[in-house]
């Protein structure tokens, strides 16, 4: 499948469609891992599929856009594969404990509480289950070996049922007759609605051929950033050809190798799922928790950089596009940990990073192969989807 370079042709065809379809398009946000505002210049150009692949009409990407905008699929049910790579080093499994713990310290200990279970897809390859009839029902299983996790939402109540330790989490959507995805984004579209929410020059989307996903005829739309110093390569979507429904996402780094995030549906019908998918009765002898956080004190997954920012201590954003960097003051002098205060994990946690200087002082980056983190030793953070180098320039600008 041949790229169609179309953005080279936006100079001369920016008109007032084109105005008016980055509105519509404004609606959108970034993938969930890349912390900092993505933004696209939105090429023109019809795409044709290759040999071998559907057959579609003619569509430029921001027809392709104005589809996604556009679709309003209310009733759905299918199994969803996704994988996270970010290149974390092999702890045993003692990354993904470590994430989900710094979940539940959030939470309210219970093994069934979405917020803390659902982090659980940031890494490693996961089978999910979805189903929904419009904005009062939804459903996401999570398929384990031997057990499952789901999280029902059926009008106003919203539960998460843990079938290995069988605990319960029930809470009350205040606003009940809206989607409640799952936290953080789990399934194709909830990842192409955020890699689409804002837009400007800082980034190229183009169509990219056609594919089939899930037996379905889909056009590609392809993103990538047009900013130097982000680990960010490009952003596939397959985008289904009748519904506008997303229905596979791939973010790939800019050091290649496999996709950082690889989400897409093996199976997808849009038939009516029948009504006991979404009743709910904890089962006999189960331990049920109730939520009793308020709506605005539960956390969801941050979308931007000034989202994640302020989820980690009211921090700010610097720069813009694919480079932002999310920085927040951690209050603790002294950077990481050393000599017998620190212990074998100080050493262990310092083994893992690199050592950098600069105008801003001393610090340590840590690094993925999509987001890098630098903590300065007066205690200042900055995180964003950009290198090492970058890192340290907006560290050094921030002095």
């Amino acid at each position: 499948m041949a790229p169609y370079e179309s953005d080279d042709t936006a100079g001369v065809a920016r008109d007032e469609d084109l105005r008016s379809g980055r509105r519509k398009a404004a609606r959108y946000a970034v993938p969930v891992a890349v912390v900092g505002v993505a933004a696209v210049t939105i090429g023109l150009v019809p795409a044709l599929a290759d040999s071998g692949d559907p057959d579609l009409p003619r569509i430029t990407a921001q027809q392709l856009i104005n589809k996604i905008a556009k679709s309003d699929v209310q009733q759905l049910s299918g199994t969803v594969k996704i994988s996270t790579d970010l290149g974390l080093p092999d702890l045993g499994g003692l990354e993904s404990g470590l994430v989900s713990g710094a979940a539940k310290g959030s939470g309210d200990g219970s093994s069934a509480d979405p917020q803390a279970k659902l982090t659980e897809l940031v890494s490693g390859m996961h089978t999910l289950r979805v189903a929904a009839d419009g904005p009062e029902k939804q459903k996401l299983s999570l398929l384990e070996q031997g057990s499952e996790y789901s999280v029902i939402h059926d009008g106003k109540d919203v539960w998460g049922y843990d079938s290995k330790s069988n605990e319960v989490h029930h809470s009350t959507a205040a606003d009940s007759g809206k989607d409640h995805r799952a936290e953080p984004p789990a399934t194709p579209k909830d990842f192409a609605d955020e890699a689409l929410k804002s837009v400007d020059d800082t980034t190229s989307v183009t169509v990219d051929g056609t594919e089939q996903v899930a037996g379905r005829d889909a056009y590609k739309l392809l993103v990538k950033p047009r900013q130097s110093g982000t680990t960010v390569g490009a952003i596939s979507i397959a985008v289904d050809a009748k519904t506008g429904m997303p229905l596979k996402f791939t973010l790939t780094p800019k050091s290649g190798g496999a996709a950082v995030v690889d989400a897409g549906f093996t199976q997808v019908s849009f038939a009516k799922p029948d009504a006991s998918a979404f009743r709910f009765t904890p089962p006999k002898g189960a331990k049920v928790t109730e939520d009793e956080r308020q709506p605005k004190e539960r956390r969801h997954a941050p979308a931007s950089g000034g989202d994640f920012a302020e989820g980690l201590g009211g921090g700010t954003v610097l720069g813009k596009g694919w480079t932002s960097v999310a920085t927040f003051d951690t209050g603790a002098k002294g950077g990481m940990p050393s000599g017998s205060k620190a212990g074998d994990l100080g050493g262990f946690l310092g083994s893992l990073g690199d050592h950098v200087s600069g105008k801003f002082g001393k610090g340590t980056v840590f690094s993925t192969r999509l987001v890098n983190a630098l903590m300065t030793d007066d205690g200042k953070v900055y995180v964003g989807a950009v290198t090492k180098d970058a890192l340290v320039k907006a560290a050094n600008t921030a002095k």
